[in-house]
């Protein structure tokens, strides 16, 4: 049995690759580096340069190695950008998730692990979120990354793919193998140090009224690594043949913009030098998660809950 790992050259695909082959779990990575980079899959890993809305090199890798289970981490995730651009985000998110299941479903291939997002959401009242809040995502990038949720869950009750959806909330941090470099990087954590190291300038703090406890938007912060560990619970959970499920990948704990800055500050010693801008078109205000279906589904739990320890693996890498 194989896994394919689309967008397994990105982020926190890379830190899924790591943490399988750390567990011996045999893997292939497809991936079309518009956004990863191939220097981030391990020598030795099988890897299969195509989109995934490739049917053809789909099923060919599909049935060269094997593949019993799909976990995919391909797709594009500024919520800005999709505000701006939002046919970008159906085309990439939505329609060329259809296609791959379509591959997968052409060649046997009834697992499959979704890379969902807390954005489906959108603006809630109050915070932590289980999964019965109904969604109301409030910018393209949450309606792309839901219509997905929607097809699988179709899907499941067709007795076609089971599926695991996993809604996680703002990944962060770094491991060996895994370290963000997006381009351009709109996350907060490494822009946050690049500013504390001088290599950029001031950072720009995407606005102050909201309404938290200081005025920041406040978020809920999972270690990239908890999130592999996630991911290959629940392939492990659909290869028990136990059904699908919708699940919150987060802490339970929200942090703000602000209480991040401090938080770079008193891991680098370093002043991070921050101006208030307006906010981003598609922002909420909060996003906590309830991660106790997470918890009892997969017996799973964040190692990482403290923000600074948090921080600290990332800064950890940049030197």
């Amino acid at each position: 049995m194989t896994l394919l790992v689309t967008g397994g050259a990105g982020y926190i695909g890379s830190a899924f690759v790591e943490r399988c082959l750390a567990e011996g779990e045999p893997i292939v990575v497809l991936d079309d580096l518009s956004a990863g980079h191939r220097d981030a899959v391990p020598a030795g890993v099988p890897f299969v340069l195509a989109h995934v809305a490739d049917r053809a090199a789909v099923t060919a890798a599909a049935r060269e190695y094997g593949v019993d289970a799909c976990v995919h981490f391909a797709g594009f995730l500024d919520v800005a950008e999709s505000v701006a651009n939002p046919l970008k985000y159906y085309e990439n998110n939505t329609v060329s998730a259809l296609a791959l299941l379509a591959a997968l479903g052409e060649v046997g291939v009834r697992r499959f692990v979704f890379s969902s997002t807390a954005s489906v959401y959108g603006e809630r009242a109050r915070c932590p979120i289980s999964e019965d809040e109904p969604t109301a995502p409030g910018n393209p990038y949450g309606r792309s990354k839901r219509a997905v949720e929607d097809v699988l869950a179709d899907l499941e009750r067709a007795g076609a793919m089971r599926s695991i959806s996993l809604r996680y909330f703002n990944a962060a941090g770094a491991t060996p193998g895994s370290v963000e470099r997006h381009e351009p990087e709109t996350h907060l954590i490494p822009l946050s140090l690049a500013a504390a190291a001088g290599a950029r300038d001031a950072l720009v703090i995407h606005g102050d009224d909201f309404p938290t406890r200081d005025g920041t938007a406040e978020r809920d912060y999972v270690h990239v690594a908890d999130l592999a560990d996630a991911h290959l619970r629940a392939v492990r959970l659909l290869r028990a043949g136990q059904p699908g499920d919708v699940l919150n990948l987060g802490t339970g704990t929200g942090t703000t913009v602000r209480e991040v800055l401090r938080a770079v500050e008193a891991v680098t010693g370093r002043a991070v030098p921050a101006r208030v801008g307006p906010r981003r078109p598609g922002d909420v205000a909060a996003l906590v998660a309830d991660p106790s279906r997470a918890r009892a589904r997969l017996g799973w739990s964040p190692r990482f809950t403290d923000i600074g320890d948090i921080v600290e693996t990332a800064w950890a890498a940049t030197r």
